[in-house]
């Protein structure tokens, strides 16, 4: 090997070294590299971050892996990457690029504006300069079960008055969202989470007011709960800001309150001063408290509904107003009323008050203790509260009275007249329980002899039903018997007559075949010339073959006396003995 080759190859492999060891940096996963030029053209004024042949600490980053930079021209720094985690997201707010355009506060990250980004960022992992940006983590929207959200557009041009704001304009939307996790900028838009369905508002005088809400749904996902736990406080918070600022007059408790009869204390509020009454009952006695998975209340109030009836008494009521806002028109309501203690303060509470104290003063004190008038004034109260607040898409469901106060004078004498009304109805239903139970007696004394009567007339039906079926039963057999008589006289009549027919065909067989064979016999002697001529020719033809005959002439007489057996045959079937 030459000399030059070997020294090229060793100064080769050392630059290889340095440039391995002193050029290469690595950024470890879940970070990035951060690079700072020292070389380039100057920056202009009022840009922060350097873009490629600039001096300064560059714009784009480095992510993940293995890097090669010259730490003459080169500095850098390895930061972790912004990570947002599930049920977070991130509010970008860019210190580069263009400046906005006058009126306009969100930026559009496409078009490279400086300033806070209208887009946000969801869960997962980004790198973004931190010289360049600034990321502050929100949570995101939880709508729970049972809630939605009216969304208020924050940004763009004004909609106009009485309508919903569209896309880009500023206002209330028609659309709310339903229960779910969003992802929103709470810059561009404001998410009230406000209750659907049925809730109720109890006024129980000097014992305070509430306005409960229906039960929550227990999640099983616990960040869930919780992010919808945040929202509904931060829905609360809204709320306190609001009783807050519309409570300018407050009336503390006295510390020894008037006392009511049957023990309870009541606050008299005057309608004649109307604005007074107004404010004194729309006064929230307590901070409301975040809802919790059980059915709790919200708001609390202090409210006592009194009016004069129509025979002049005071009277006081403690009710129960169920209510429901439906999801369709919950955005008209927050947007023409506000959130549910505006609504309770500025639709609900006045109806309440005013139609109770309309339809009461129709009433007499007398009503209001016995049933039927009582009954009547609180489906009265429910149909017109119903009908008032329809036109405000606020449904009524139920009024419901729970207690009324009525003044001792005029109550121990209806409560007195009542009692002796009922005891005379009770002395009166005694004695039509008396005559009910005689009659009930006499009824069962009848219904006894009845059933005696029955189970008489049960077993001779049953006695006379067994007979009629045993005297079926024999003229069946009878009849059966008779016509078994008739078929055997028939049978008897056919065998005989068979019998008869069998013996005359066998007589006339026999006269017949014997006849045939007379004749044939007749015959045959007449072609032999005589009977003898025949018997000997039958004695011929029936002698034996084999028969042989000695003739030994002995003398007169003689002639069988030396045949042998065994020559003798058969005669006409009959054997020859000698």
């Amino acid at each position: 090997m030459k000399p030059s080759l070997l020294i090229s190859i060793i100064l080769a492999f050392i630059v290889t070294v340095i440039w391995w060891s002193t050029f290469r940096f690595y950024v470890p996963p879940g970070q990035m590299a951060i690079l700072t030029a020292k070389t380039g053209s100057i920056l202009p004024p009022g840009q922060i971050l350097a873009r490629p042949g600039q001096q300064g600490i560059q714009e784009m980053v480095l992510g993940e892996g293995r890097h090669f930079r010259n730490p003459l021209f080169y500095d850098w720094e390895i930061k972790p990457m912004l990570t947002i985690p599930p049920g977070k997201v991130g509010l970008v707010v860019s210190k580069i690029g263009l400046t906005l355009p006058e009126g306009e506060f969100l930026a559009d990250k496409d078009k490279n504006q400086k300033g806070i980004w209208q887009q946000v960022l969801g869960p997962g992992r980004y790198r973004l300069n931190p010289y360049g940006y600034d990321i502050k983590l929100l949570d995101a929207i939880s709508v729970p079960i049972g809630y939605v959200g009216v969304v208020t557009g924050l940004s763009g041009k004004q909609a106009s008055k009485g309508k919903f704001a569209g896309p880009g304009e500023k206002g209330v939307r028609q659309d709310v969202l339903q229960p779910g996790l969003y992802y929103v900028n709470p810059k561009e838009l404001r998410i009230n989470i406000l209750e659907i369905g049925v809730n109720q508002v109890s006024l129980l005088g000097e014992a305070g007011g509430q306005v409960v809400t229906k039960t929550q749904f227990a999640t099983q996902n616990i960040a869930m709960g919780e992010l919808s736990q945040r929202a509904l406080k931060v829905q609360q918070q809204k709320r306190n800001v609001y009783i807050r600022r519309t409570r300018k007059i407050v009336f503390d408790k006295p510390s020894s309150a008037p006392k009511r009869r049957h023990g309870r204390t009541s606050r008299k509020i005057s309608f004649g001063r109307a604005e007074k009454a107004s404010i004194r009952q729309r006064r929230y006695a307590k901070p409301p408290k975040p809802a919790t998975q059980t059915t709790d209340a919200v708001l609390n109030l202090e409210q006592v509904v009194e009016f004069p009836s129509r025979d002049g008494f005071e009277i006081s009521l403690d009710m129960t107003v169920e209510f429901e806002l439906l999801p369709k028109h919950i955005a008209w309501i927050y947007q023409n009323y506000g959130d549910l203690p505006a609504v309770v303060d500025n639709i609900i509470m006045p109806q309440i008050l005013s139609v109770s104290r309309l339809k009461g003063s129709a009433y007499r004190a007398k009503d209001f203790i016995v049933g039927a008038g009582r009954e009547q004034f609180q489906k009265d109260l429910t149909e017109t509260l119903a009908k008032t607040l329809d036109t405000k898409h606020i449904v009524i469901h139920n009024a419901f009275i729970r207690h009324v106060n009525v003044p001792m004078q005029i109550l121990d004498p209806i409560q007195q007249a009542s009692i002796a009304v009922e005891q005379n109805l009770t002395n009166l239903e005694r004695q039509n329980t008396a005559r009910t139970k005689a009659q009930l007696n006499t009824e069962l004394s009848l219904i006894e002899q009845r059933r005696e009567q029955v189970a008489q007339e049960t077993e001779k039906l049953k006695a006379e039903v067994q007979a009629d079926q045993e005297r079926q039963v024999a003229q069946i057999q009878a009849e059966t018997q008779k016509q078994v008589a008739a078929i055997r006289k028939k049978t008897a009549t056919v065998e005989a007559e068979k019998v008869r027919i069998l013996g005359q065909a066998q007589a006339n067989v026999v006269q017949l075949v014997e006849g045939e064979k007379a004749a044939g016999l007749t015959l045959k002697s007449m072609a032999l010339g005589n009977p003898q001529a025949y018997t000997l020719w039958e004695f011929a033809t029936s002698l034996n073959n084999d028969v042989t005959v000695n003739i030994i002439h002995a003398g007169d007489g003689t002639m069988w006396t030396d045949m042998q057996p065994k020559t003798l045959g058969t005669l006409g079937g009959s054997k020859i003995l000698r």
